[in-house]
């Protein structure tokens, strides 16, 4: 039994929506591919947790396909709320989880248990600018505005990720693995409340998604800090293939 991840999947077998740079290159039948490996690798009792970003369908009727196509994969699935998942209102995570019981596994305000691990996690969020360069390209300046609202942004995804580890501390738990869509430092920061937060829990890992393009893939750490091992797990930095979190 295995734990696996990825992320920003953006089905769209019925919404018409779909992002400029997600229609060549590694995404041209991703579908297709991320299903051969998932075939190939997992097996029926493992974890598959998919990191946000799952339909670009605004409603759970534009969702059909999507979570057909998602209900097809092989292993246990743990889904965690994406920036693009506009058919997931967080207040109705439970109705989710009561619709699908048994099938998929919503990852919000709750704990998916492993092992002796609790998966945790939520959307997150990081200020990702406007940011102003100087003619060298160094980063000078950034609106102040938006970084304000996206501190209260953080502040709520930070209240529903403590509420996800307590509950598992509440039940037992000890060991824990931290789950994201938004990375959890941006271009300017070195740590953040989020790295914070799961320094205080001994977090073991934290796996996080939303950075795509070859441009994108190093916007946040990478690797072991603190004794927090750091993964990012979007699906075309992977080429569609899960990335093996816990064996």
């Amino acid at each position: 039994m295995s734990v696996y991840a990825i992320g920003d999947l953006h089905l769209h077998f019925q919404s018409e929506l779909k992002a400029p740079g997600q229609q060549g290159g590694v995404w041209k039948n991703h579908e297709a591919v991320f299903m051969h490996h998932c075939g190939a690798l997992l097996r029926p009792e493992d974890v598959l947790v998919l990191a946000g970003d799952h339909s670009w369908g605004r409603n759970m009727a534009e969702c059909e396909k999507d979570f057909a196509y998602i209900l097809s994969l092989p292993g246990r699935k743990v889904l965690l709320r994406g920036n693009h998942d506009m058919f997931w209102d967080a207040k109705k995570t439970a109705a989710l989880n009561g619709r699908f019981e048994g099938r998929l596994f919503f990852l919000q305000n709750n704990y998916y248990p492993y092992r002796d691990y609790a998966l945790v996690g939520t959307k997150g969020f990081t200020f990702e600018g406007p940011f102003y360069l100087n003619a060298r390209r160094q980063v000078v300046d950034w609106d102040r505005a938006a970084e304000a609202h996206a501190r209260q942004l953080v502040d709520r995804e930070l209240a529903r990720l403590r509420i996800s580890f307590e509950a598992a501390r509440k039940d037992g738990f000890r060991k824990y693995i931290m789950f994201l869509h938004y990375p959890p430092t941006n271009i300017l920061e070195r740590e953040s409340a989020f790295t914070l937060m799961a320094e205080e829990y001994g977090a073991e890992q934290v796996v996080y998604a939303h950075c795509h393009g070859q441009s994108r893939f190093f916007d946040s750490i990478q690797g072991t800090l603190h004794g927090v091992r750091y993964r990012l797990v979007s699906g075309d930095y992977l080429a569609w293939q899960p990335q093996l979190i816990l064996d």
